[in-house]
């Protein structure tokens, strides 16, 4: 039984299991917290929930990583946008995860902590799918990470990402209001769908540039639901181009074929206050040149 003290507040018991659990694969924590072996103060918890100062919790017995087991996170820098003493804005490649776990052994999170052994803190803000690139929050003081947290929450600031869809989007400005619900598929795919009864959420869509059969839109985000975006623009009839999810399958190969194989959906831009000083920040991470040469041939056949 450990007791979560003031610097464990708000941290995800997933991340607080790997703290506390020096050595064990991360596959065994998870496992361990999904089979309910893992208690927060006698309960049962998800991998998401965030713990409270003062939470009991408790900790099975864990099988050790074995000496020869090579489960070494290589280290890895990725480019920084915006970077002092409490934050860091990295922008993201497409295909990486930003952390471990559901199968990936590591992520963007364990590999920045492999390259910065001296760093005391280093933890999400917040998240992006794997094949989504661009701009991602990390926090290097808890301070920082609880007030990112309630920015976040009250979606203060303005987060825009580039998609390119299918379709000809026409509307120089459309609100989509669409409530939306988790769930998982018979293979225990996590996937999100349109439901009158689902948590509201809100995406600002914009126009950007029309390419016949397809358009580059923006996407400002009101709310920050998994899979939002993506999901907002298919339930729409716009896919996003390349979403192996929610897209067209047969865009998706088509484009693979022409050497794009990945999502077209780019975190843009940010503004934000900085979390401790309250400075406007605003980032911006260009498209990745991927992405850039997709939409030149597509001008070329306009």
């Amino acid at each position: 039984m450990v007791r979560a003290d003031a610097g464990s507040d708000g941290q995800r018991i997933d991340n607080f299991l790997i703290r506390e659990c020096k050595g064990v694969p991360k596959s065994h924590l998870y496992k361990a917290i999904r089979s309910g072996q893992v208690r927060v103060n006698k309960g049962r918890v998800q991998a998401e929930y965030r713990v409270k100062e003062g939470d009991e919790v408790r900790i099975p017995p864990l099988r050790v990583a074995q000496p020869d087991e090579k489960r070494a996170v290589p280290a890895a820098e990725f480019p920084i946008v915006f970077e002092d003493d409490a934050l860091i804005v990295i922008d993201k490649p497409a295909g990486v995860a930003v952390h471990g776990g559901s199968g990936v052994s590591f992520g963007v999170i364990e590999q920045m902590r492999a390259a910065r052994p001296e760093a005391r803190f280093l933890e999400l803000a917040h998240r992006l799918d794997k094949e989504t690139s661009g701009l991602l929050m990390i926090a290097k003081k808890r301070s920082a990470l609880v007030a990112l947290h309630g920015m976040l929450k009250e979606s203060r600031g303005r987060k825009c990402y580039l998609a390119l869809v299918e379709g000809d989007w026409v509307n120089d400005r459309q609100h989509i209001r669409l409530p939306l619900e988790k769930y998982l598929t018979r293979d225990g795919e996590r996937r999100v769908r349109v439901r009158p009864d689902g948590k509201p959420a809100h995406t600002i869509v914009s126009k950007e540039a029309r390419y016949g059969r397809y358009s580059l839109v923006k996407a400002e985000l009101r709310t920050g639901r998994t899979h939002q975006i993506r999901v907002h623009l298919a339930a729409s009839g716009f896919p996003i181009v390349g979403d192996e999810k929610y897209g067209n399958d047969d865009t998706r190969a088509a484009f693979a074929r022409q050497g794009f194989a990945r999502m077209f959906l780019h975190a843009h831009t940010l503004d934000i206050p900085h979390p401790l000083t309250q400075e406007p920040l605003s980032l911006v991470a260009p498209l990745p040149q991927a992405c850039s040469r997709l939409l030149d041939t597509l001008s070329s056949h306009l």
